[in-house]
């Protein structure tokens, strides 16, 4: 009883083996693959060997533009004409003047600010000799480390203004001329 028992595990354990050998051979067929045995025979497909077969669809082409969403120009050129928005895409003219605006003096008050910052960090820098602090009197690196962190500060500062300049140059807002 015992010995038919073992039999049937075996035999199962072979079955499933082979059935996963059978389905883990993969064919090519030209740039499609398949498992299917017969397939691969019908198509003439050929055995990929050595090593697993990930395939990842891809998406599907958005179809082409319908006949009524082109127009054919005087020499007979078909053109695309821009797609109808929709109004709840559209925005009202007084509104988008609005946020405009809102971007205008938001971009001043940041430039302002930056302008603030880059006064004090001048006056801190002194012409490229600050005064010492504390225990940069004892230690010559930290004052040096400090300077170059200064240094450092200014051009980044300076950066972000004419950053700002150039933002405020595009949205259509008054530039001050850089001090």
């Amino acid at each position: 009883m015992k010995s038919k028992s073992i039999l049937f595990i075996v035999l199962a354990a072979a079955a499933v083996v082979a059935q996963a050998q059978s389905s883990s051979r993969i064919w090519r067929c030209g740039n499609a693959y398949t498992n299917d045995a017969a397939e691969a025979n019908s198509k003439n497909c050929k055995l990929v060997d050595g090593g697993n077969v990930t395939v990842v669809e891809g998406t599907r082409p958005a179809p082409r533009a319908s006949n009524a969403a082109t127009n054919v120009n005087t020499s007979g050129v078909r053109v695309a004409s821009a797609p109808p928005t929709s109004p709840a895409n559209r925005i009202e003219t007084n509104e988008q003047k609005a946020r405009d605006a809102d971007a205008r003096a938001i971009l001043e008050s940041e430039l302002r600010k930056a302008e603030a910052r880059h006064v004090e960090l001048l006056k801190e820098w002194n012409n490229g000799e600050p005064e010492k602090q504390g225990p940069e009197a004892r230690n010559h690196q930290k004052y040096l480390d400090r300077v170059a962190e200064l240094k450092a500060s200014i051009a980044r500062n300076e950066s972000d203004m004419a950053g700002i300049r150039r933002e405020l140059a595009r949205v259509g807002g008054t530039v001050p001329a850089s001090k």
